[in-house]
């Protein structure tokens, strides 16, 4: 479960330059990356500031956040104990939902349940090798925490050997948010050019990463129809193919409540 001092926490912290600032990488890279995911069900879980499936075109699609005080008609849920039966979601999407929550496995496993064959989980949360990490770490208890403190922020490299146990199958990751712990707009507009360096010299070092993962199931694999056309015998005739026949797709609505 997270805990709702932590998320309303960093709720207010993206509401300050360096978190709209961060917001709008988060954003650019939802966009493009949850445009072409296809599907019937989409959940995003974390702070209202980021609509991660604005750019997404499934039928349903539900925002959730954590904090009653943000609850602006949307789900409320827990993380670690998702109300959705296994298998029944395309698409979910964890906006620093891990790293705020009491166990961040879970919620992992939690999204592998009910995620179908094939779905996506789009992740984000803050860099702890990076410039804001070392400000926050070799400042702790001397100058004001540049993030919110309560966060126990993840490597990404830990994160996607959590995925990797859960047969998740990383497609895009990626950092940003290059620039130095600056808490002024005008200041993080001057260092802007830090963002075009940094993902080409130092990949790995940004603020903030992003991943991009599918639930692959072992064993799975697509199969023909069991039957073999027979061979016409000599003289009859072959009926030809129907190239205007449709098909029709069958959906279960979810059970809800």
């Amino acid at each position: 479960m997270s805990a709702p001092g932590s998320i309303g926490a960093l709720s207010l912290w993206l509401q300050t330059p360096p978190g709209k600032y961060l917001l709008a990488w988060e954003q650019a890279f939802m966009d493009v990356h949850v445009a072409d995911l296809f599907g019937y069900h989409a959940l995003q879980i974390g702070p209202v500031q980021l609509d991660a499936l604005q750019t997404n075109r499934m039928p349903h699609r539900w925002r959730a956040c954590l904090n009653i005080e943000e609850n602006r008609g949307q789900l409320m849920l827990d993380p670690e104990d998702l109300p959705f039966p296994a298998e029944s979601l395309d698409l979910v999407v964890l906006s620093h939902v891990l790293e705020f929550s009491v166990d961040p496995h879970q919620v992992i496993r939690e999204v592998e349940r009910v995620l179908i064959p094939e779905g996506h989980i789009l992740v984000t949360g803050f860099n702890p090798y990076s410039l804001w990490g070392l400000r926050q770490r070799t400042l702790r208890g001397i100058r004001k925490p540049y993030l919110p403190e309560e966060g126990e922020f993840l490597t990404l490299f830990r994160l996607r050997d959590w995925m990797k146990l859960l047969s998740f199958e990383i497609q895009h990751s990626k950092a940003g948010c290059y620039i130095p712990a600056l808490s002024q707009q005008k200041w993080i507009e001057r260092w802007s050019w830090m963002d075009r360096l940094g993902s080409r010299w130092w990949p790995f070092a940004g603020g903030a990463y992003a991943v991009d993962a599918v639930k692959r199931v072992r064993g799975m694999r697509l199969i023909g129809p069991s039957w073999k056309t027979a061979k016409p015998k000599p003289g009859t005739a072959v009926p030809a193919a129907n190239t205007n026949a449709q098909c029709i797709n069958t959906q279960e609505d979810m059970d809800e409540g």
